[in-house]
C-alpha cells in the first residue's frame, strides 16, 4: 500500500510556522559558534528545552512514561533527531557558509524518500513524489544562489557533517512514527527527546569542551542560547511530533524546503532586505515540488483529464 497523505491546511500551517522556528536557529547557531564550543552548545540548546518541556508537562497535568519501551524509544531519538544532526550542522557551520549549510540540509526530503520507501509499507515511493522532491530542492538551490555551490569540495568534512546531518533526520522521522502507536500527545515525544539528549550529551560536553574554563558569555550568546532552545526545539518539537502523527514522515521532512523561504521572507519583513527575481522563482519551484509531492497536481491533472 503507498500512503498519499495529502496535508490539510492546518498541517500545512504548522509546517509554516515549524520552518520558520527551525530557520531561526541558524541565525542562533551563527550567534552562538563564536563564543561557544558545538558540544557546549547542543548540550545548552537541549538542557533548556527539556527544562522548559517537562515543566509544561507537569502543569498540563501529564505524567512522563517510566516503562523501558518508551525511554528506549525517547533515546533512540534522541540520538537520531537532536545529538547526532545537532553536533554535525553547529560543526559544519563553523567551517561552511549558512547558504551552502541550507542548501546540504534541504538534502533530507531526498534522503527521507528512499529511507521511507525502504522501512515503511505506507510511504513508498512513486514518480511525482521523486519528481517533486528534485524540483524542490532545485528551487532550494536557485533561490540561494547557485554561487553558494562555489565552495562545494572545499571543506569536505564539513559539508559531509551536514549531510549525515540530513539523513539522521530521514531515520528520525521513521523511529518517530512509532509514538503514535504508542498513543502518546506529541508533547511526550518531545519532552522525551530532549531530556535523553540531555543525560547523553553532559559528560561529552563535559569532557570535549570543559565548560567551566571558558569564559563568562555575554547577553547577546545568552538570549542566543534561550532561542535556539525555547522557540527552535521546545516549542518546534511539539509541532514536530504533532504534524508526523498526522501527515506522515515524508511530508515532515518537506519543512526543510521552507526553512530558506521563512528565512529570506523574514529578512524581508523585518530586516528590510530586498527580495530578488531569483528568490520568486525558486520559490515558486518550491510550490510545485510540495504540490507534486502532496499529491495535488496530479489530482488536478486527473480532474482536467477527465
Amino acid at each position: 500500500m503507498t500512503m498519499q497523505k495529502q496535508m490539510d491546511l492546518a498541517e500545512w500551517g504548522m509546517m509554516l510556522v515549524l520552518s520558520l522556528l527551525w530557520g531561526g536557529s541558524f541565525l542562533f547557531n551563527g550567534i552562538l559558534v563564536k563564543a561557544l564550543p558545538p558540544f557546549t552548545i547542543v548540550t545548552g540548546r537541549v538542557l533548556l528545552a527539556a527544562i522548559a518541556l517537562n515543566l509544561i508537562v507537569r502543569v498540563m497535568g501529564h505524567a512522563m512514561p517510566r516503562d523501558g519501551k518508551s525511554w528506549v524509544a525517547f533515546f533512540g531519538m534522541g540520538v537520531l533527531n537532536n545529538m547526532i544532526p545537532f553536533c554535525l550542522i553547529v560543526w559544519g557551520q563553523t567551517h561552511i557558509a549558512s547558504g551552502l549549510a541550507s542548501i546540504l540540509n534541504a538534502t533530507t526530503p531526498l534522503f527521507a524518500v528512499v529511507v521511507a520507501h525502504l522501512l515503511t509499507a505506507d510511504e513508498k515511493m512513486t514518480a511525482n513524489r521523486l519528481i517533486g522532491v528534485v524540483v524542490g530542492f532545485a528551487g532550494v538551490a536557485y533561490m540561494i544562489g547557485f554561487d553558494a555551490l562555489h565552495d562545494l569540495g572545499s571543506n569536505v568534512l564539513a559539508q559531509l557533517a551536514v549531510l549525515g546531518a540530513a539523513i539522521s533526520y530521514s531515520f528520525a522521522g521513521i523511529w518517530g512514527r512509532r509514538f503514535r502507536a504508542m498513543g502518546m500527545p506529541p508533547l511526550l515525544p518531545a519532552a522525551g527527546q530532549v531530556t535523553a539528549s540531555t543525560i547523553l550529551m553532559i559528560p561529552i560536553a563535559l569532557i570535549a569542551d570543559q565548560p567551566w574554563t571558558l569564559p563568562m558569555p555575554g547577553m547577546e550568546t545568552w538570549l542566543a542560547l534561550a532561542g535556539l532552545a525555547i522557540l527552535s526545539t521546545a516549542v518546534a518539537y511539539v509541532l514536530f511530533f504533532r504534524i508526523l502523527a498526522t501527515a506522515g514522515a515524508t511530508n515532515l521532512m518537506l519543512v526543510t524546503f521552507l526553512i530558506p523561504v521563512s528565512a529570506i521572507l523574514l529578512g524581508a519583513l523585518v530586516l528590510g532586505e530586498q527580495l530578488q527575481a531569483k528568490h520568486l522563482i525558486g520559490m515558486a519551484m518550491i510550490a510545485i515540488g510540495l504540490a507534486a509531492i502532496d499529491g495535488r497536481l496530479m489530482s488536478i491533472g486527473r480532474k482536467r483529464a477527465v
